[in-house]
């Protein structure tokens, strides 16, 4: 677990937070930020069969269908469809591979030294590199890039932000209707953007930024229980929100130097 101050990305406090973990579907932030960067909003992506065959939590889509990468893009973060994940990442890497290489580098670009990326969508994987992790620490620290940072944080904000989206495929044959997932929304004031993830290897994880007073806070959870204790992260984020605001202020110090 790591609190993070998000203006100084000071770390306030930290459980464990160099550990490295799973991190489930809290990879999508990386994702998001990513196809944003790297691919316009109206461009037309094109679905594979590796993405049609994708685990639940899926879209749905089918081999051959088109989608525009603004609709896959509230798909991958309101509902995490794990196959709005693998589209987005083939159309805008070439190839999972391709966006994973992507994936890495951003990362190190961000002062993450601790992480590796494997997948679009947050499945557990491993290569030669090691598993698909990272840290609660560099989890803040996307998420920091991601809402402070990036030249898209604006683009990404209003996504995370969105309580329902609904969108056609290119083809207009079928219809979609997403809900935002991210209930922490409606448990404390001020919350700016925030994930879930849920793998058997990685437990409950959650990242989530909060303002309050001026001051922007953000909380990383990783192995944050396992079923039935889905409602642990909710809790510890509020704990860590709490501490947060109770116990840090901004303040603005004057130095004056003294005539010699």
């Amino acid at each position: 677990a790591v609190l993070m101050d998000a203006d100084s990305g000071r770390v306030l406090f930290e459980k464990n937070g160099a550990e490295q973990r799973p991190m489930a579907s809290t990879t999508k932030i990386l994702t998001c930020i990513l196809v944003l960067e790297n691919a316009g909003l109206e461009e037309s992506a094109q679905v594979s069969a590796n993405a049609a065959s994708q685990p639940k939590v899926h879209l749905g889509v089918s081999e051959g269908e088109r989608y525009c990468v603004k609709d896959l893009l509230y798909s991958l973060m309101l509902e995490s469809h794990n196959d709005a994940a693998v589209v987005l990442a083939e159309h805008v890497g070439g190839s999972l591979e391709g966006f994973a290489g992507m994936m890495n580098q951003k990362t190190r670009e961000i002062g993450c030294e601790h992480s590796s990326f494997i997948t679009p969508n947050g499945l557990d994987a491993e290569d030669a590199q090691g598993m698909h992790s990272t840290t609660a620490e560099e989890l803040a620290r996307i998420m920091r890039y991601c809402i402070m940072l990036s030249p898209k944080k604006e683009e990404f904000l209003e996504i995370t932000q969105t309580r329902s989206y609904s969108f056609s495929n290119k083809e207009g044959s079928r219809s979609f209707s997403c809900q935002n997932h991210n209930a922490f929304m409606d448990m404390m004031e001020g919350v700016v953007s925030g994930k879930t993830g849920f793998t058997s290897a990685a437990g409950y994880c959650y990242v989530c930024a909060l303002e309050s007073e001026g001051r922007l806070f953000i909380v990383a959870l990783l192995a944050c229980g396992w079923p039935n204790n889905r409602t642990y992260k909710w809790r510890d984020a509020r704990t860590l929100f709490d501490y947060g605001m109770a116990n840090y202020r901004n303040q603005t110090i004057r130095c004056e130097e003294k005539p010699r």
